[in-house]
C-alpha cells in the first residue's frame, strides 16, 4: 500500500479551514460542504484542533481556531501582549511567569517574566514541556475536546476529574507534577469567542507557593489571564 500523498492532505485540511470559515459546522455538516468521507473529515479536524487552527464551540461544531487569528496579526503576536503582564504578575506572586501556547502534544513557553532573586523555577523562552503534567496543561487541556483529553490522558499526571475541576472553578494547580519540589498555578487565556488561545501561568518551590493556594496568588493569575484576554481582542 502507497504513503498518503501529503500534499493531497494539505489540500483536504485546507478545504476543511475554509469550510469553517463560512460558519460553525457539526461534523456532519462539514462532510456536506466538503465532499469528503466522515472519517477523513473527522481525523483532519481533530488534528487541526490539535494546532489550534480550529475549534470546538460549546454546542460541539467546529469553527476557526485560535491559531488562525494569531497568524493574522504578525508582529502583534500573543507573546509581546502577554511579556507586560507577567511582568505585573511575577511582582504581584513573587514567582516566575510564563505565558504557554499549545502546540499539539506540547505546550511552549513564548514569553516569561522570571524572579530577579532567590529559588525560583526557569522556564526558558521556547521551552517545549508536555501537555501530560504540569497546571498549565490542565488549564490548556481542560477546555479541548473529548478526543484530544482521551488521548493524552493515558499517560497523564493528572485524571479527568482534575479536568472537570479546572472546568468549574477556571483555573489550576499541581505541585510535583513536572518536577519535584515545584508547585504552579495556571489559569486559561481565551478570545472574544471563548477560545482558548493559551495560559498564564506561576510556579516556584512548594515551600512558597503551598499545596493549597491562597485566593490572593489565585486572584493575581486570574487577573493576569483576564488583562491578556482584553489585549489579545
Amino acid at each position: 500500500m502507497g504513503q498518503p500523498n501529503p500534499v493531497a492532505v494539505l489540500d483536504k485540511a485546507v478545504t476543511i479551514l475554509r469550510a469553517v470559515a463560512d460558519g460553525p459546522a457539526t461534523l456532519a455538516e462539514l462532510v456536506n460542504r466538503t465532499g469528503l468521507p466522515r472519517a477523513t473529515v473527522h481525523r483532519l479536524a481533530v488534528a487541526l484542533e490539535g494546532h489550534r487552527l480550529v475549534r470546538r464551540t460549546q454546542e460541539g461544531a467546529w469553527a476557526p481556531g485560535p491559531a488562525l487569528a494569531e497568524l493574522g496579526r504578525g508582529g502583534a503576536d500573543l507573546a509581546d501582549l502577554a511579556e507586560r503582564h507577567l511582568v505585573t504578575l511575577r511582582d504581584a506572586s513573587g514567582e516566575s511567569a510564563q505565558f504557554y501556547v499549545r502546540d499539539g502534544a506540547t505546550r511552549v513557553c513564548v514569553a516569561a517574566a522570571e524572579r530577579t532573586s532567590g529559588l525560583r523555577d526557569t522556564v526558558p523562552v521556547g521551552a517545549r514541556l508536555p501537555m501530560t503534567a504540569g497546571s498549565a496543561a490542565h488549564a490548556l487541556l481542560a477546555f479541548t475536546s473529548a478526543d484530544e483529553v482521551t488521548r493524552l490522558l493515558p499517560s497523564a499526571s493528572f485524571t479527568a476529574r482534575t479536568l472537570l475541576d479546572v472546568r468549574r472553578r477556571g483555573w489550576a494547580h499541581s505541585v510535583a507534577e513536572r518536577e519535584p519540589g515545584v508547585a504552579s498555578l495556571s489559569a486559561p487565556v481565551r478570545d472574544g469567542a471563548g477560545a482558548v488561545l493559551g495560559a498564564v501561568s506561576i510556579s516556584g518551590p512548594v515551600e512558597r507557593l503551598g499545596r493549597r493556594p491562597g485566593p490572593e496568588i489565585i486572584g493575581a493569575v486570574l487577573d493576569a489571564a483576564a488583562a491578556i484576554s482584553r489585549a489579545a481582542r
